[in-house]
């Protein structure tokens, strides 16, 4: 039975402009890329950072997110790319494992910094990306709800999604509305995000606690999402992988965050293409360049 109220699914999963379509969840991908690109740059910027840093990293970190999310997605859940020869690829008709593609974007944004920047300058810079990232995943989150994908156990709450028949799980043919586990991520992100950003300003915290709050915050979360979720996952010991790995990294955030709070102060020194009279606290034209 349908509930009186619900949200509603779209009708489609995306539109046309001609012969071209466009799908809501690539769109949304590349309003998220935008969005988290001015938040860095804006948070970058206040701390005496050069803004075209910011773009770098985007130019290669973003990218680099997309091909390791989409062979986390091929590696956890095989069953469910596309027969075609180039399923692997088609993020539009499949997914992305955000935690494939976190660790490549990371990963890569790190190496391109390393080639700019102190270490010291390197952990400021994760710390002021960090709220950027959530709005990223917040915003591509839309693109599940177009897709009709990501929603948990089947629910009569007011703010219950309605799926469509075609898009419901094998068990649960019989059921119109499902928890929207996905807008549950959408508000978990924008307040983790709004929280580092207050605790940046409010609060001392040592770089790049910021960044490791970020990784136990989000991680927490997936925790409690992964046991409402209904799609296909591969199962240990009874539980969705991804429980499993938000539960490590959770446990894994928050003890990074504590040593890093309680490791002893020391001086940083400052790479060798640096000068020696480079401020501290915020990275200068001449360190970023």
């Amino acid at each position: 039975m349908t509930p009186l109220a619900y949200i509603p699914s779209p009708a489609s999963n995306g539109f046309h402009i001609g012969p071209l379509f466009f799908h809501a969840y690539g769109l949304a991908y590349v309003v998220a890329v935008a969005v988290a690109i001015w938040v860095g740059v804006r948070r970058w910027q206040a701390r005496g950072g050069n803004p075209d840093l910011v773009y770098e990293v985007a130019w290669w970190g973003f990218p680099a997110g997309l091909i390791g999310g989409r062979i986390y997605f091929d590696i956890t859940t095989p069953s469910q790319i596309p027969s075609h020869w180039w399923g692997v690829f088609a993020i539009w008709d499949g997914g992305l494992g955000i935690w494939g593609g976190i660790a490549a974007g990371v990963a890569v944004g790190i190496w391109r910094l390393h080639r700019k920047l102190a270490w010291g300058d390197v952990r400021r810079f994760m710390d002021m990306i960090a709220p950027s990232l959530l709005f990223a995943q917040a915003i591509g989150r839309i693109g599940n709800y177009f897709n009709q994908e990501l929603f948990g156990k089947p629910s009569t709450l007011p703010w219950a999604l309605k799926i469509a028949p075609a898009h419901r799980p094998v068990n649960y043919t019989d059921f119109a509305t499902f928890q929207p586990t996905f807008l549950y991520e959408i508000i978990w992100d924008l307040a983790l995000a709004g929280f580092l950003i207050w605790l940046d300003r409010r609060r001392k915290v040592r770089a790049p606690g910021l960044f490791a709050l970020y990784v136990a915050g989000y991680s927490g979360f997936r925790i409690f999402e992964e046991l409402l979720r209904i799609d296909y996952s591969r199962f240990i010991l009874g539980m969705r992988v991804n429980f499993w790995i938000a539960l490590i990294m959770c446990v894994i955030g928050l003890a990074w965050f504590v040593r890093i709070q309680l490791r002893p102060v020391t001086s940083t020194r400052p790479r060798a293409d640096a000068p020696l009279d480079a401020p501290f606290e915020a990275p200068s034209e001449a360190s970023a360049k």
